[in-house]
């Protein structure tokens, strides 16, 4: 190259250098941190924990530590230009009317519904072609709108309400009673606790729930007229803390279904009935299976979903007189390439949704297994839960996929056929957008699926901010569905991608058993792969691809850059276990020993070490710019794994960025108002829009 070029290139590079660093926020040092080394001798291995004292979340130093930490996050992130505009763009996607699926009694729909103008979804009721009327709106019980509410059970006849009370995001709910037609709570209820299911008696004068305690979860009767203290125990003297029961009563008021899951894994679910209308006894139904179970219950008999001897699932049928497995008999076969995820009994009939290739189908079958096809749906896309009921004639449920705006049908059982009851009306056109998906071959030859949504006609040529996302644990799919926060980032230009990894459910309980234990490295390895192809197909360049996740997914992405730095330019770490070492000490984190196991095994202990993205933090490492997430009334997983990283990743390095956004009132189940959310999602926008080079130059 000429001299003379060589200058005009070097000016023109240095002006464009200094114009990008204009639009891009100054670098602010983060606030420093006090290290104080412990360390633990395990299984003759040395840990050290240099950052032990973030984990007392109330003391002076600590929420010290926070709140430096949270003004220099909103000062970092208030200086990334067009906040107003990006604002803009995630509230004409969060700022509209959302509905969830009805629950039908007589002639009345309840509902939780939010029009656009609202800050906090309501629980509302629908008589026939009346309009809709609003019967609770949190907003009127807590100024700050930190409350939210939704619907747990409605009386046979329509006239009583069972709903729960929840402040900020935390797991803990209180159960209230209200008089639908007097519009007014009643005494009665259940004060404020982990619950695991809440149903209304049939002569409503009371209520059957599990709770969490501490001495272990217990199925309890509580009569409104007594006191809590004297509530009946009807199940679940000796359960330890890891055995969960949740409760379900049969829609005649007779049968109360008990099923027990053994940690959060639900690979281990136990089946016992109790007729509650004559106090019989419990009858153990199944307590050996090691599969999942799911069971209803319909005039004499049982049905039973079930992975036993078919690890894609599959649906049988017995005498409530004989309900032990050696009676069980298929009604509905375990296939190849369906996994089967749930079962609604409806009209007389009963409907499946299944899974092929990450993708929902809706099959028809009468009472006694006889195939009447499938429910037609928008698309490939996911459906949620069917509800509906034995004796009526409708069911209703939600659809939705990544380029197509949630959807609830109303499926007419005696026809098999299902019309739109109620669709969303964000301004979001599917015509503008591409939904392609692919697949790579991982560790082991696995073959891993994987979304990628686009806008139309988009050149792949590395240039392109790509966020990718992922879950892989739990025995829990990731489907296709429509996110407001999706949408927002394709109509800024991103491209977003969904992954399916082994942990999930998305192709059986083989897929799932590959994906955790002493397998849980399979997980990161696929998220990995999938990177990997992206980068390597022009899709983007490591700098630009984003990656994302949330609690078990927030492991997932904690441990992809770890282990592979380099391959990512952002990384948001929402609500995530990252030190598992120690996590199963806190909280109810030892409900997951059965997924990921727990280092006072001593073998259990190599596998956790050698993942734990805590653990594997070096100095003099590279690592992408991060975000942690999380918040004080996270009551699931303990905001510590945030803090703590957040401590470790600003230690290693001066020069790179380690964000914490973290919210006093906050935790992991959610029930923001939308002015918050919208200015979280901001920040998240913001953050990324920075670190994958979105700002303007």
């Amino acid at each position: 190259m000429r001299p003379a070029r060589l200058s005009a290139v070097l000016l023109a590079l240095s002006t464009l250098a200094s114009v990008a660093f204009a639009a891009a926020p100054q670098f602010v040092r983060a606030p420093f941190t006090r290290a104080e080394v412990v360390r633990d001798m395990l299984h003759g291995t040395v840990i050290e924990d240099p950052y032990r004292w973030l984990e007392d979340k109330d003391s002076p130093e600590t929420r010290a530590w926070l709140a430096q930490q949270r003004s220099y996050t909103k000062h970092v992130l208030s200086q990334v230009e067009d906040r107003d505009s990006i604002r803009a763009i995630v509230a004409r996607f969060q700022q509209v009317d959302t509905r969830d699926t009805p629950v039908e009694r007589g002639t009345r729909l309840f509902y939780s519904a939010r029009r656009a103008d609202q800050q906090l979804a309501t629980l509302v009721m629908k008589d026939g072609d009346s309009p809709q009327v609003t019967l609770i709106d949190p907003a009127a019980m807590d100024t700050t709108l930190g409350t939210n509410v939704w619907l747990l059970d409605v009386s046979q006849d329509g006239k009583r309400l069972l709903y729960g009370v929840r402040k900020g995001g935390e797991d803990e709910v209180e159960a209230r009673l209200f008089d639908i037609d007097a519009r007014k709570d009643l005494s009665g209820g259940l004060p404020r606790a982990r619950y695991l299911g809440i149903q209304l008696s049939h002569d409503q004068k009371g209520v059957y729930y599990s709770r969490y305690d501490a001495s272990g979860p217990r199925v309890r009767y509580h009569l409104f007229s007594q006191s809590v203290a004297q509530d009946a125990l009807l199940f679940g003297e000796g359960l330890s803390a890891a055995e969960l029961p949740t409760i379900a009563l049969s829609d005649d008021g007779r049968w109360l279904v008990i099923t027990v899951r053994v940690g959060s894994t639900g690979n281990d679910t136990r089946l016992y009935l109790k007729n509650v209308q004559s106090n019989g006894k419990v009858i153990t139904v199944a307590d050996q299976l090691k599969s999942t179970i799911q069971a209803q219950v319909a005039g004499d008999n049982l049905y039973v979903l079930t992975n036993w001897q078919a690890p894609n699932g599959r649906v049988v049928i017995t005498a409530l007189s004989a309900p032990r497995p050696e009676n069980w008999r298929d009604i509905v076969p375990e296939r190849k390439d369906v996994v089967l995820e749930g079962m609604a009994l409806v009209g007389g009939q009963l409907y499946v949704h299944g899974m092929q290739n990450v993708a929902s189908h809706l099959y028809a079958y009468g009472p006694g297994g006889e195939s009447f096809g499938e429910v037609a749906l928008p698309g490939p896309g996911s459906i949620g839960s069917v509800s509906g009921r034995w004796n009526q004639k409708n069911a209703y449920y939600s659809y939705s996929a990544f380029n197509n705006p949630p959807a609830i049908f109303r499926l007419d059982a005696a026809k098999g056929a299902a019309e739109q009851w109620w669709r969303s009306p964000v301004a979001f056109d599917p015509s503008r957008y591409d939904v392609r998906q692919f697949n790579v071959r991982s560790s082991g030859n696995a073959k891993v699926l994987f979304y990628v949504v686009s806008r139309k006609g988009i050149e792949f040529n590395g240039q392109n901010p790509t966020l990718m996302t992922g879950y892989g644990g739990f025995n829990q799919p990731q489907a296709s569905h429509f996110s407001a926060t999706v949408a927002a980032w394709l109509e800024m230009g991103g491209v977003y991608v969904s992954t399916n990894l082994r942990g999930g459910n998305e192709f059986g309980e083989a897929w799932h058993k590959d994906g955790m234990l002493a397998n849980k490295q399979h997980t990161f390895d696929d998220f990995i792969t999938v990177a990997q192809w992206l980068i390597g197909r022009g899709y983007c360049y490591p700098a630009k691809l984003g990656i994302t996740g949330e609690s078990n997914g927030g492991l997932l992405v904690g441990a992809a850059m770890t282990q592979r730095p380099d391959l990512f330019g952002a990384v948001i770490c929402s609500v995530p276990l990252l030190d598992m070492v120690r996590y199963h000490q806190f909280l109810v984190a030892r409900l997951w020993v059965p997924e990921y196991g727990s280092s006072e095994n001593a073998e259990q202990f190599q596998w956790l070490k050698a993942y734990s993205p805590y653990h594997r933090v070096q100095k003099g490492t590279k690592y992408p710019a991060t975000m942690f997430v999380s918040g004080d009334s996270d009551t699931r997983v303990d905001p510590l794994h945030a803090r703590k990283m957040t401590a470790l990743m600003q230690s290693v390095s001066t020069d790179q960025l380690a964000l914490l956004h973290y919210d006093v009132a906050s935790g992991h189940s959610g029930g923001e108002a939308v002015d918050k959310s919208i200015e979280d999602s901001v920040d998240n926008m913001q953050f990324l829009r920075w670190k994958l080079g979105m700002l303007r130059p």
